[in-house]
């Protein structure tokens, strides 16, 4: 699930403060999840947006939509309508979802509300860790489901480095050492043999680091004649 967080009251007033009226959009899908983005929390920005004491003149008008992903064109091309006299858009999406509406709705301005900080997973109510970078290559399998790529803070694919203490990461702040827990974990599952075995060195490409990218399912729009799936 992507996680995200509100941005901080006064940084959303000083990018909304010159339109005259505000379409404030939810996204029913992960940040729904994590109480961040969805249509309740669009209403209760909307509330805190329109306080008169925000700005030095008259506030804009803001009107709360939702619709259920701002990630996905199709669905925001045939279900969102901006109402009239709309000039900007304040998203409640990922970053993801806030580029998709300024493709669709180009050339009016579409501002995010959120930081979108990580890929996560909720481990109580209320609390969420990130678990996965999409680095595009897991190895899961060899880690007892337990991503050092996301979780050891130098992202090792053969440790500990030595430098954990206790159970926790030498960089501080009570965080776990991943590799103690894959450790532990593998010992559980009696696959230890995992641990020893070393891993070559990673290719990056697949995570993004030769460009952009992009999955395309056949036969779904691009492509045809075969249901298997392609990364580039």
């Amino acid at each position: 699930m992507i996680v995200g967080d509100l941005k901080p009251l006064d940084e959303i007033v000083s990018a909304v403060k010159n339109y005259k009226q505000v379409l404030v959009l939810g996204c029913g899908s992960c940040v729904t999840v994590c109480l961040s983005g969805g249509e309740k929390e669009a209403e209760q920005l909307s509330r805190e947006l329109s306080q008169i004491r925000n700005y030095p003149g008259t506030p804009p008008k803001f009107v709360v939509g939702s619709i259920l992903r701002q990630c996905e064109r199709d669905l925001v091309h045939d279900y969102q309508k901006i109402p009239p006299g709309t000039d900007a858009v304040l998203s409640l999406a990922c970053g993801a979802g806030v580029q998709t509406l300024a493709d669709e709705f180009e050339p009016l301005p579409v501002i995010p509300a959120l930081n979108t900080t990580f890929l996560g997973a909720s481990d109580k109510p209320g609390s969420w860790t990130e678990k996965c970078k999409g680095c595009g290559n897991c190895i899961l399998i060899h880690t007892g489901g337990i991503c050092p790529v996301a979780r050891c803070a130098k992202s090792l694919f053969n440790g500990p480095c030595g430098g954990s203490k206790g159970g926790y990461c030498e960089v501080g702040q009570g965080t776990p050492c991943a590799w103690t827990q894959i450790v532990a974990r593998l010992k559980k599952m009696d696959r230890l043999h995992c641990y020893e075995e070393l891993q070559s060195l990673k290719d990056w490409r697949p995570g993004g680091a030769s460009g952009v990218r992009k999955r395309i399912r056949a036969g779904l729009g691009e492509g045809s004649g075969s249901n298997q799936s392609k990364d580039s």
